[in-house]
């Protein structure tokens, strides 16, 4: 028996693709169904079955188109308003797929309706059990992101659901989740790449604390998640539309002047400092590389047109893809090339880039104005001494918070940071950008803790 991964890093999520004399299933697939068909093809295995452990809310499921496609059955657990032909599922049901059996059991606490599957052959033996936003590694899925009135009946639930598969499987079974690997559906950060259940009997907080104790140390970790969130549930709940990972259209330079000027949102996809050096002026930077998706739906204006500029048409398809996982689909045009050969004569922006060692060293001597960008509950375990908190995703709506430049502006990597200085940039408020690991403040000495 075969357990493929198919990571999906950008969101911090994995697919898994399992085969066996010649059948196939799939478990919580992407959007980008491609890299699964490209998989089966390469694993000479028909898929007969596309298995969901809930309605997810941190990706648009390619599951219903693939179940499409490949005339697979759709099996999703019971829950209500689904508007597609499916198999619903509950406790105790067992999906039949030749030499593989998958037994139901319900798992709730990342949803009201989740369900784990445990992988059995054709003997009765477990090769597996597929655990969703159940059981993470060394943690467990977040249980805020239903309601707010639920969060705290499905964080018990989660505890017994957890506790109930490490009852109920053997030590040996090897635990393939579908998120914590950097998902913020997770409650805190993962650890490991893989992991069975007697591995998380000793590691995992639902398996070494009582009840209360759990529970009061999962709400009170809970820090804020992506906006977009709110419109994943929705999309996957009525049917995602099939994807369309076809390139934007190239757009001229003057037509691209326009659209800057109208106030679209235009996105340079370029790296961080080559973005400080020069861009278009009005221009967002976020950078194509591994957090892109999340921060840029969370700061997305839900629906608005898009318009990408890269380096080349291959970084422009990266970002698509990336992008339609998550449902943004309103990509009208894009721009590759040196910057100089797209300005039309339209200004270009431009601001500094340094480090904490150089912030250090102005600090001797000036008063300085630091802005975090890390989220408060970072702020708050340790951060500069009369900086600023605004978390990133605070930051279009409270720019008038924002002290008089210039501005030196960090996080925890320079990664939400690149952002936020092109936010400031285009606001016209004048930016230093610390592009730097936020632990090399903390070695000279620039924090304080709490």
């Amino acid at each position: 028996m075969d357990i493929s991964i198919i990571e999906t890093s950008g969101l911090g999520d994995r697919s898994y693709l399992i085969s066996h004399g010649g059948s196939a299933v799939v478990i919580d697939p992407q959007r980008d169904i491609d890299r699964v068909l490209a998989l089966a093809d390469e694993r000479a295995t028909r898929i007969t079955h596309v298995l969901e452990t809930h309605l997810h809310n941190d990706y648009v499921t390619g599951g219903l188109e693939l179940s499409r496609t490949v005339g697979a059955e759709y099996v999703v657990p019971a829950v209500d308003g689904i508007g597609y032909p499916h198999r619903a599922v509950t406790d105790g049901d067992v999906i039949d797929a030749g030499p593989m059996r998958f037994e139901v059991l319900h798992t709730p606490g990342h949803t009201h309706h989740h369900v784990s599957y445990v992988l059995r052959d054709d003997t009765g033996a477990v090769h597996g059990v597929f655990t969703g936003g159940s059981m993470l590694f060394g943690t467990t899925g977040r249980t805020d992101l239903v309601a707010a009135e639920d969060t705290e009946e499905l964080t018990h639930a989660q505890f017994h659901s957890v506790r109930r598969l490490a009852d109920t499987l053997p030590t040996d079974t090897p635990v393939y989740p579908t998120h914590g690997f950097g998902s913020f559906c997770s409650a805190t950060p993962a650890s490991g790449d893989e992991s069975t259940i007697g591995e998380q009997r000793q590691s995992n907080p639902a398996l070494t604390q009582d009840e209360q104790s759990y529970v009061d140390e999962l709400l009170a970790g809970l820090s804020a998640y992506p906006t977009y969130y709110a419109h994943m549930g929705v999309i996957n709940r009525e049917g995602p539309a099939p994807v369309d990972l076809t390139p934007p259209a190239p757009i001229d330079p003057a037509e691209l002047r326009r659209r800057i000027e109208a106030g679209e949102w235009v996105v340079d996809l370029r790296n961080r400092t080559a973005f400080a050096a020069g861009h278009l002026q009005g221009t967002l930077g976020f950078e194509l590389s591994g957090s892109f998706v999340s921060y840029f739906g969370w700061l997305y204006e839900w629906g608005a047109p898009v318009t990408l500029i890269g380096e080349s048409p291959d970084q422009i398809a990266e970002a698509k893809r990336e992008l339609v996982r998550i449902g943004v689909d309103r990509l009208t045009g894009s721009a590759t090339g040196d910057v100089d050969t797209l300005r039309a004569e339209a200004p270009l922006g431009s601001y500094e880039v340094g480090d904490f060692a150089r912030l250090a060293r102005e600090r001797k001597t000036t008063a300085v104005a630091v802005l975090d960008v890390r989220q408060t509950n970072e702020f708050d375990q340790e951060h500069i001494p009369g900086a600023v908190s605004i978390p990133l995703h605070e930051l279009p709506q409270r720019l008038d918070d924002v002290p008089a430049g210039p501005v030196w502006v960090h996080c925890a990597s320079g990664y939400r940071s690149s952002i936020a200085a092109s936010y400031l940039d285009r606001a016209g408020i004048s930016v230093v950008l610390i592009d730097d690991d936020f632990d090399n403040a903390v070695k000279l000495g620039l924090t304080v803790s709490g």
